[in-house]
């Protein structure tokens, strides 16, 4: 019987020290930008691309390319807090015409949800959205927007909607996991 307690205390020990926290339990790996101010968890398989003038930093699936998430940092207008910007809905509006579906592009992007949480004395705005694109692929994106420091921080994931269903747990829990500082 003792034999049994100490091996199951090495392999919850083990399985404790080897990984860092539920995130790899739960599919997810850590990324942290100490110098622009913020952190998120990702899906396991998907690694980092470099984008020339895009982006901040962009991850998508390793099979699945067009599967991505990316962290676009811009400054804010006289350092206006996230509040002071609009409130989600808004915001969400904002972000859909302007970055999602822009005049000319043959997107279209609906608005699904927006709401508020707050994280830490932080608030974020999360979006949800259905995008068109011209081809008739039908996308589902999800971005968290936060300020910090006079900067506006835009999270954002983008998934083919046929595979939605599969991926939607990682990506709203890598979603629910950006935190800027």
């Amino acid at each position: 019987m003792w034999k049994k307690i100490a091996l199951t205390f090495l392999l919850v020990l083990t399985f404790t020290l080897n990984s860092p926290g539920l995130a790899t339990a739960a599919g997810l790996k850590s990324f942290v930008d100490t110098q622009d101010g913020y952190q998120f968890l990702y899906p396991n398989g998907w690694i980092q691309v470099k984008v020339a003038n895009g982006p901040d930093v962009v991850f998508h699936d390793f099979i699945e390319s067009t599967e991505n998430i990316s962290v676009d940092i811009s400054p804010v207008p006289e350092a206006k807090t996230l509040t002071e910007l609009g409130t989600p809905t808004e915001i969400g509006y904002k972000l859909g015409k302007n970055a999602l579906a822009p005049e000319g592009s043959g997107r279209t992007a609906e608005l699904v949800n927006a709401e508020q949480k707050d994280v830490e004395g932080k608030k974020y705005y999360i979006l949800e959205y259905a995008v068109q694109l011209p081809n008739s692929q039908k996308r589902h994106n999800l971005a968290s927007i936060a300020t910090s420091r006079g900067k506006l921080f835009t999270f954002n994931a983008s998934v083919a909607e046929r595979r939605w269903g599969r991926v939607k747990g990682l990506i709203q829990d890598s979603i629910d996991s950006f935190v800027v500082y």
